[in-house]
């Protein structure tokens, strides 16, 4: 199901409200590089990358790609839209099914 994609930056205190439903995600950054991100722990390397391919298969469907820092046991996904110079409803609709892959993670 492909998240319909905003042209507008949400202010502050919907970010805050949209963080608050989901478990784990913490803002990252300022300005143009504020993001949301979460950390993702894993068994091993296999795991790690078995789960970067689910999001990337997200990132495609959806046609929002997240920064993703790749680890042995570890992939820290970082969601952010570029074209509003900030986070957008897209970036928490992609977490979601981010989060919905796995729900175990690991402290930052």
């Amino acid at each position: 199901m492909r998240v319909a994609h905003t042209t507008r930056a949400l202010k502050a205190t919907e970010i805050v409200a949209n963080l608050a439903k989901l478990e784990g995600w913490t803002l990252s950054g300022d300005g143009d590089s504020l993001a949301i991100e979460k950390p993702f722990g894993f068994a091993n390397y296999y795991q790690t990358v078995a789960f970067v391919n689910a999001v990337a298969f997200i990132a495609h469907s959806e046609d929002h790609h997240p920064e993703l820092i790749v680890q042995p046991r570890q992939c820290l996904v970082r969601w952010r839209t570029h074209d509003v110079h900030g986070i957008s409803p897209a970036d928490f609709a992609c977490a979601k099914r981010v989060d919905d892959l796995q729900p175990e993670t690991i402290a930052s």
